[in-house]
C-alpha cells in the first residue's frame, strides 16, 4: 500500500471519494454512449464511445481540479500492457495470409473433404481446433487459419456453418485458455500474483468437465447428419477448384508444421507466428510462383481470391496486417479509457463497495464472473477483463481465505471463454469476421465457452475445487493500480 503522506494522485491516482456517483460517472456516460452506438445506431464498433469515454474522464478530472497530463501518464502506461499482444495480433494476420497464398490452408480444405464425414465432423473439429490452439497459444490463430478451412470442410459435409463455428471457437478457445504459451494464460496470473502452472491446474475443474461435456453434445449432434447429407458433386467441384489453382502436397503442410514445431519448444509467441509467416512466404514464392512484391502486399493488405468458385473465394479473401486494425485500434481505445477511469478513482470506488457487501464463497466467485463481464460487456477487451479483476479482487480472496488460483480460473472462465461469444467484444469481432459468421450464430454452440463458467458457479454452491489457505489479516489496498502490472 503506498503511505498516504507520499502518496501524489497526480501520479499514482485518486481513490474513492465521498460521492460514489461522481466516481462511476464517466463510465457510466460512457456506456450509455455505447449502448446508444449499439442499439439505436446498430453499429458495433466501439472504438469512438471509448475515445468519447477518455474525453468525458478528462472533463470530469478537471470539473474536480484535477490535471489532464497524470491522467495522460497512466493510459499510456495502461496501453503499454497490450503492445506485445496488437504485435501478435499483426503476426497473426500475415500469418493467415502467407498460409492461404502458400497453399497451406487450400490443402488443409483439399484432403479434409476425404477425411471427414459428417457424423464424426463437429467432434473432430472441435479436438482438432483445441489441440492446434494449445500448441500454438493463439485462438486467433487457430480461427483464422484452421478454423477457416474447417468452414470450407463443414459446408461441403453439408454442416450449417454455426455449429462449425461453434465447434472451431469452443476447441480454439479451450486450447487457448489451457496453453502455457498463451498471452492471456500468462497474463491473467502475472496480474493476480498466481504461479502460472499453479493457475493451468487450477482451470482443469472447470475447463474438463465443460470440454468433455461439448464433445458429447458434437457427437449427439452429428448422429443426425449421415453420408447421404453429402453433396459429393459439390466436393469434387470443390476439390477441382483448389487443385486447378494451387500445386497441393505435404510439403504446402510446412508452415503450420514449422509453427507448431516452435511453440512445442516454447519459442516466444512472436517469433513463432513470424517463423510460419517466414516460411509461407517461402513457399509462396517457390511452389505457388507469386511474386516476392505480391507477398508483401498479401502480408499488408491480404489475400482476394479470384478463382470464379464463390465458396472459395468467399474463404480464402482473408489475412494481411490491415485486416488487425480494427481490434488493434480497439485495444488502444479500451485499455486508453481503463487507464483514464483507473486515474480518476472509478475503479477503486467500485473496489469498495464490492469489498462490503461480499461475504460468502459463492458470493465472491459470483461477484469475480460480474466484475470480468461487466469489462468484456462494456469495453469489449479481453486483456483488460484479465488484468482488471485479477489485481482489484486477489486482496478480498486472501482475506476471505481462498487461493487465488479460484480468482484466476473465474477469470479465464468468463474473460477468455465468453469474450468470442460477445458480439463487439475482440474475440467475438475477430471470430465473426474471420469465419463470415454472426456472433450470436455460433455463440449457443460453442458449449465449451459458456459450460465451463456453469461449472465453476456449480463448484462455488457446492464447496468443491474451491481450494483454501489463512485469511489474510491485510485489508483491500484501494491504491493499487493498473499500471503497476507493467
Amino acid at each position: 500500500m503506498i503511505d498516504d503522506k507520499s502518496h501524489d494522485p497526480d501520479v499514482d491516482g485518486y481513490g474513492p471519494s465521498s460521492s460514489f456517483l461522481l466516481d462511476i460517472a464517466p463510465l457510466l456516460l460512457t456506456a450509455i454512449i455505447l449502448m446508444i452506438q449499439f442499439f439505436v445506431f446498430k453499429d458495433f464498433t466501439p472504438h469512438i464511445p471509448l475515445a468519447c469515454g477518455i474525453l468525458i474522464t478528462g472533463l470530469f478530472m478537471k470539473l474536480r481540479g484535477r490535471h489532464w497530463q497524470g491522467m495522460e501518464e497512466r493510459f499510456l502506461k495502461v496501453i503499454k500492457i497490450g503492445l506485445p499482444a496488437m504485435i501478435i495480433l499483426m503476426g497473426v494476420g500475415m500469418l493467415i495470409g502467407a498460409w492461404i497464398i502458400a497453399g497451406t490452408v487450400p490443402t488443409i480444405l483439399y484432403y479434409g473433404f476425404s477425411i471427414f464425414s459428417p457424423s464424426s465432423f463437429l467432434f473432430s473439429v472441435c479436438i482438432i481446433c483445441a489441440i492446434i490452439s494449445v500448441a500454438t497459444g493463439t485462438s486467433w490463430g487457430t480461427v483464422g487459419t484452421v478454423g477457416l478451412a474447417m468452414m470450407g470442410i463443414g459446408l461441403g459435409l453439408g454442416i450449417p456453418a454455426h455449429l462449425t463455428g461453434g465447434a472451431i471457437v469452443s476447441g480454439a478457445f479451450f486450447g487457448d485458455k489451457m496453453s502455457p504459451l498463451s498471452d492471456t494464460t500468462n497474463l491473467t496470473p502475472a496480474a493476480a500474483g498466481v504461479d502460472l502452472w499453479d493457475h493451468i491446474k487450477g482451470m482443469l475443474p472447470t475447463t474438463v468437465p465443460a470440454m468433455i461435456t461439448a464433445l458429447a453434445i458434437y457427437a449427439w449432434i452429428g448422429m443426425g447428419y449421415g453420408d447421404d447429407s453429402i453433396d459429393l458433386s459439390s466436393i469434387r467441384a470443390l476439390q477441382d477448384n483448389l487443385a486447378a489453382n494451387y500445386n497441393l502436397s505435404i510439403v504446402t503442410l510446412l508452415p503450420a508444421v514449422v509453427v507448431v514445431v516452435a511453440a512445442i519448444m516454447k519459442m516466444p509467441a512472436i517469433p513463432t507466428v513470424l517463423s510460419g509467416v517466414f516460411v509461407g512466404s517461402v513457399i509462396a514464392v517457390f511452389m505457388q510462383g507469386v511474386a516476392v512484391s505480391e507477398v508483401f502486399d498479401v502480408l499488408q493488405n491480404g489475400f482476394v481470391s479470384e478463382t470464379g468458385f464463390e465458396v472459395v473465394d468467399q474463404l480464402l479473401s482473408k489475412g494481411g496486417v490491415m485486416s488487425m486494425t480494427w481490434v488493434i485500434s480497439l485495444t488502444i481505445f479500451a485499455l486508453g479509457f481503463i487507464g483514464a477511469l483507473e486515474h480518476y478513482g472509478t475503479l477503486r470506488a467500485i473496489m469498495a463497495k464490492i469489498n462490503n457487501f461480499v461475504k460468502s464463497r459463492l458470493g465472491l466467485v459470483f461477484t469475480t464472473y460480474g466484475s470480468v463481464l461487466s469489462v468484456g460487456t462494456l469495453i469489449g477487451d479481453v486483456y483488460t477483463t484479465c488484468v482488471l479483476p485479477g489485481r482489484l479482487l486477489q486482496d478480498k480472496y486472501k482475506e476471505m481465505g481462498y487461493k487465488r488460483t479460484t480468482l484466476t480460473r473465474s477469470i479465464e472462465d468468463a474473460g477468455t471463454l465468453l469474450s468470442p461469444l460477445i458480439p463487439w467484444n475482440m474475440g467475438g469481432s475477430f471470430v465473426a469476421a474471420t469465419l463470415g459468421i454472426a456472433t450470436l450464430t455460433y455463440a449457443p454452440f460453442a458449449f465449451a465457452c459458456w459450460l465451463s463458467p456453469l461449472f465453476g458457479l456449480l463448484w462455488a454452491f457446492l464447496d468443491k475445487f474451491i481450494p483454501r489457505e489463512e485469511p489474510a489479516t491485510a485489508k483491500l489496498d484501494t491504491n493499487a493500480s493498473l499500471s503497476e502490472v507493467c
